[in-house]
């Protein structure tokens, strides 16, 4: 394969990592501040955790073939550190596979009230996704591979589709609304939507660890998203109104999807059926690759053979916790993003990053040809801002406890 092709197919993996179920939740969990307010926080969040995956990198070419995130973190941080990290990617891939099976019981639980008129409670709409396509999980990496790469086509095609189509109908007065107190709340699931660091390794090897290739891919492969994003907002605050029983405030509290929403307010079956679709593919993708990650991650943390027994026990591990999650909480699509950015990706993806930077810098004297530019005030600033924004989460969870 070509060099050029390398550094496309690497943009496309990072775009494609990045872009998820979590894009469904931004119009709604930022649309109460505004069309203006969201972006401004989606490119200082997208230049935090731009900032972080360079960081990443460099621990990443310190360490060379067969790097992974735990064994990072070990190497730099020692013991304290691989529990640190290995607790806290266990808890954030439980976290994005409850939302996942959340998001798909409230899709599920939609389309069979329309079809049929007869409303089944949202927990059990989760079911045929994890029956069906928990199965590929179950089966293994090829069975999700080609179930994937189907859907992620389904998922760009009628994502352009609903941005054709609907572009007309968008409202200047309603993408004019400001209201940026109500930003603070939604910090955490906007981050998570920048989250793309853990196939840096993989990256960094399939790149032959050229750090001009690596450089270009992770920065063009992070702005595909940012404008992916700042469309998808454009349309949804601009044509679902923030206020009253169709509204995003409505929706943020009963944890409504900003496709459902759209769906509601362009009462037209063509819309229906589109958001219904584009809501589908970016949950079933988001849920293979996240459920794979974690079916792998518990075998190899428990010592789990795969034998018939073994994958009929990781399957039962990996899905009844997020499906109990599911049927305790109406929103968990929404708590469980809104977690996993807080004390999931912050944590793991931005804190952990410059304290192995700082720790494998300046105390063990780590080096490679790549070093992220800034020095200790940046490595200071990165870490701050983790910090400020987990307190933030927490107070926002004491607040409304």
């Amino acid at each position: 394969m070509s060099h050029k092709n390398r550094i496309l197919g690497g943009i496309l993996l990072v775009a494609g990592t990045t872009i998820g179920a979590g894009m469904l939740a931004l119009p709604v969990s930022t649309g109460r501040a505004g069309f203006i307010p969201s972006i401004l926080l989606f490119i200082a969040c997208w230049l935090y955790m731009t900032f972080t995956a360079f960081l990443m990198l460099e621990v990443t070419l310190w360490m060379g073939e067969g790097a992974n995130l735990v064994s990072m973190a070990k190497r730099t941080l020692g013991k304290t550190g691989e529990l640190i990290s290995w607790g806290t990617y266990l808890f954030l891939l439980y976290a994005l596979t409850t939302a996942y099976v959340a998001g798909s019981g409230t899709l599920t639980a939609n389309v069979i009230q329309t079809l049929t008129g007869f409303e089944i409670p949202h927990g059990l709409g989760s079911l045929p996704l994890i029956l069906l396509f928990g199965f590929f999980v179950y089966k293994g990496t090829e069975y999700v591979d080609h179930v994937n790469r189907f859907l992620m086509l389904g998922l760009v095609t009628v994502y352009v589709v609903i941005v054709i189509l609907l572009t007309p109908a968008v409202d200047p007065s309603k993408v004019q609304y400001s209201n940026s107190i109500q930003l603070w709340t939604a910090v955490s699931l906007v981050i998570t939507s920048f989250g793309f660091h853990i196939i840096i390794p993989s990256l960094s090897t399939y790149l032959k660890h050229n750090v001009s290739a690596l450089k270009i891919t992770l920065l063009v492969g992070s702005v595909i998203p940012l404008i992916v994003y700042i469309i998808w907002e454009f349309l949804i605050l601009g044509i679902v109104p923030v206020s009253g029983p169709l509204g995003l405030a409505q929706g943020y509290e009963e944890g409504i999807d900003g496709t459902l929403l759209l769906s509601r307010v362009i009462d037209r079956p063509i819309v229906i059926f589109l958001s219904q679709i584009f809501s589908f593919c970016a949950i079933v993708t988001s849920f293979l690759g996240v459920s794979l990650s974690l079916s792998d991650f518990l075998a190899d943390g428990l010592r789990i053979q795969k034998t018939r027994i073994g994958k009929l026990g990781l399957y039962i591990l990996t899905f009844i916790p997020p499906l109990v999650f599911t049927l305790i909480d109406p929103r968990a699509f929404f708590s469980a993003l809104e977690y996993a950015g807080a004390f999931g990706v912050i944590t793991l993806l931005g804190l952990l990053p410059a304290l192995m930077v700082w720790r494998g810098r300046y105390y063990q004297g780590l080096s490679s040809t790549f070093q992220v530019p800034g020095g200790k005030i940046a490595l200071v600033g990165v870490i701050a801002i983790s910090l400020v924004v987990i307190s933030l989460e927490i107070a926002h969870k004491i607040l409304n406890t």
